[in-house]
């Protein structure tokens, strides 16, 4: 992409983003996410009604008698959003690609994030960690995530969730707010994301194409998988073979719903051919 066109783009993001961050979601986000960053203080000994949960095993096995940890809340959160750039996202037939939605509801929370003063981060992934970004502040920082979501060319079309996920484990050493964008359609991540959701507070961004819902029934036609580059005739005319997709979609839908609940993991689902915004307003409330 030209540096002027991609100027343009960066700036028209901006403007539709910041104001809806400002005007929208920023009351929601600090209300859903201010108050769950906490921070290691001290260990004191148990007393009645402490939660046990709080119990530090280590310490009360030393000195043979319950310690508790105390946390005290972080006044500024740490936030990461983990971004797909494999090859499916370059798809869609509505009003955009899966990539320029998680583009701007990428920019969304960036911006959120900075009108509450709090650090921003990226990793980029496909089936690997194409690119890090480490959490900053500032206008600055984030226009540069912008260019970055937009012009960004990953190494590789596949998609493996486990690593930028144990990347992240590794990578933020105190507790972060972590969004994942990505249409998770990818092999099983179950124990990676169970390892992240126990150190971080992660958010799964599931954004999606009306079109990989259904099939219609317009006879033959040539399927090419955007990530491996295999093709493949099918007919579309063949109910049962309209009636296999359609159940295949509804088994990954509820599998990933599934998925995020064992894992304590709050989710939204965004289709290509709605407004993100109620979405994104309705997960942050019912946090």
């Amino acid at each position: 992409m030209e540096a002027t066109e991609l100027i343009k783009k960066v700036r028209k993001i901006e403007i539709k983003t910041r104001g809806l961050s400002r005007h929208i979601f920023a009351g929601e986000y600090h209300s859903a996410f201010k108050g769950r960053g906490i921070a290691f203080s001290e260990v004191r000994e148990y007393q009645f009604g402490d939660d046990i949960r709080s119990i530090d095993c280590n310490v009360t096995a030393r000195f043979n008698h319950p310690y508790v940890k105390i946390f005290e809340e972080e006044r500024e959160l740490t936030v990461m959003l983990l971004i797909d750039v494999s090859g499916s996202g370059a798809f869609g037939t509505t009003t955009g690609f899966k990539r320029d939605i998680m583009t701007e509801v990428a920019a969304v929370l960036s911006f959120s994030a900075i009108f509450n003063n709090d650090k921003i981060g990226v990793i980029f992934f496909s089936d690997k960690v194409e690119k890090f970004i480490p959490p900053l502040k500032g206008r600055k920082h984030i226009l540069r995530i912008i260019r970055e979501l937009l012009d960004f060319k990953a190494v590789s079309p596949l998609t493996n969730l486990d690593e930028p996920l144990r990347y992240l484990t590794n990578a933020i050493k105190k507790r972060c707010t972590a969004f994942i964008l990505s249409d998770f359609i990818a092999p099983g991540f179950e124990e990676a994301l169970r390892i992240a959701s126990n150190k971080h507070d992660i958010v799964g961004i599931k954004v999606y194409d009306p079109a990989e819902v259904s099939v219609p029934d317009v006879g033959f036609i040539r399927i090419t998988d955007s990530e491996t580059g295999e093709g493949k005739w099918i007919d579309t005319s063949s109910s049962l073979s309209r009636q296999a997709y359609a159940k295949w979609w509804q088994d990954h839908l509820s599998s990933t719903k599934n998925l995020f609940k064992r894992c304590g993991v709050d989710s939204v689902f965004i289709s290509t051919a709605e407004d993100y915004v109620q979405p994104l307003i309705k997960m942050f409330e019912s946090r």
